[in-house]
């Protein structure tokens, strides 16, 4: 009987060893959702299908964008905070949703820096102010001194309270000892329509968002809020420029997974990323864009997260603005 069993036992041990050593699936070896905390037509969303698509172009990946905008960009960050840390769901946030919101929101349930892991940063771009061709502002100077003669009167829209564009403007207005009222909407494409309406006076946007219907004539830059000027539109004036020293509102979006996702994940898809933004192709479609690519790693991208997280702390609190 021994002799028979044993055989039968030592064979039911190597087949569990076996399936225990087995290698796990490939990844990724199923689609990969994209959440784009933004409606269609902004500039988050024009980078997330940008990403998505070469991804899914030259890495063969199936990357697959969804977007769930609404509160500031905020929404689609708790869709991605609860997913499942198992590698098949990212969020394209930015400074807008991770690093202003937490302060401006009074009931938040997220914090960016436990509840998300950095993946990869994937570009930078300026602020702009804009208005409609039809618009009597000429200049920023034209904002000003209108501003300042009817106070409460001037508006300009952003795509959405919490937003850093929607700070730039309150920053603007500290900076320039005026008020102009925020008029926050879901997004920018409809902040956008209401501005070549010419509903609203001004819009506050990021340069990706603006940047096609400046160079079809129907919208007017005014300036832009960064350090530097834009190398996609190097004509474009700085606010600093225009005699107020030292302003600088610029943003930056980059993909993150949950808390918990494993490391060599976030690794590969951080490596995938970066080979993509090296390429050529890339560099000129995200310039395009009106951004540029800045490569970076998981660490490296922590590290610009919590640094900008403790910055603007500091600012929003300086600036009074609160979300209920």
């Amino acid at each position: 009987m021994f002799r028979k069993i044993l055989p039968l036992a030592f064979l039911a041990l190597a087949v569990t060893g076996a399936q225990a050593q087995s290698p796990a699936p490939a990844y990724p070896s199923k689609p990969i959702r994209l959440i784009v905390p933004f409606p269609p037509g902004g500039g988050t969303d024009i980078l997330s299908r940008l990403v998505a698509n070469k991804l899914t172009e030259v890495s063969k990946w199936n990357v697959v964008p969804d977007n769930r905008a609404g509160a500031g960009g905020t929404i689609g960050i708790v869709e991605a905070v609860r997913a499942a840390p198992t590698g098949y769901d990212m969020v394209m946030g930015q400074k807008d949703n991770l690093v202003v919101a937490p302060w401006l929101y009074k009931k938040l349930s997220y914090d960016p820096t436990k509840d998300l892991v950095a993946v990869a940063h994937v570009a930078y771009t300026p602020v702009v102010i804009v208005t409609g061709v039809q618009s009597r502002f000429k200049t920023l100077a034209d904002v000003v001194t209108a501003a300042k003669a009817a106070p409460d009167t001037i508006t300009y829209g952003s795509p959405g309270n919490g937003t850093t564009i929607h700070l730039a403007g309150e920053i603007f207005n500290s900076a320039a000892n005026i008020k102009l009222r925020h008029v926050p909407y879901k997004g920018s494409n409809p902040a956008m329509m209401d501005v070549l309406a010419g509903n609203v006076d001004l819009m506050v946007s990021s340069l990706p968002s603006a940047i096609s219907q400046i160079k079809s004539g129907k919208l007017r830059p005014l300036a832009v809020t960064s350090a530097r000027r834009s190398t996609s539109m190097p004509d474009i004036p700085t606010v600093a420029e225009l005699g107020f020293k030292d302003f600088d509102v610029s943003t930056w979006y980059g993909l993150f997974m949950p808390a918990g996702t494993p490391k060599e994940i976030v690794t590969t898809v951080n490596a995938e990323v970066n080979k993509l933004l090296a390429t050529a192709d890339m560099k000129a479609a995200v310039h395009a864009q009106g951004a540029e690519v800045q490569n970076m790693s998981p660490e490296q991208f922590s590290t610009l997260l919590k640094t900008d997280y403790q910055k603007w702390k500091g600012i929003v609190q300086a600036s009074g603005a609160t979300i209920e």
